[in-house]
């Protein structure tokens, strides 16, 4: 079972393969915004990858798009469309 650290508070969390980070936090009680909830149309949560970015489903065109527009670096992702496969850590951004 992957596992998904969620930083600075550092909580480690199992999570079910296919699991959206958003999903992950929910499931946790960890603070992730999320305004639109989870349609990709707000970007309140973006996470920064530190660790096993290859261990997320691939980045779909709507999501880069969303990014894009913020000009956001490639380790950046939204919780509600990046899915887990493996062990992965995200910082929240303050």
């Amino acid at each position: 079972m992957p596992t998904i650290t969620f930083l600075p508070s550092g909580r480690v969390c199992p999570v079910e393969e296919g699991t959206t980070i958003l999903q992950a936090s929910r499931a946790h009680q960890i603070g992730l915004s999320h305004c639109c909830g989870g349609r990709a149309l707000c970007t309140t949560c973006r996470v920064i990858v530190q660790q096993g970015i290859d261990h997320l489903s691939d980045i779909e065109e709507h999501e880069y798009d969303m990014l894009e527009l913020l000009h956001l670096g490639p380790s950046y992702r939204l919780g509600c469309q990046a899915r887990i496969y493996g062990d992965v850590v995200v910082r929240i951004p303050d």
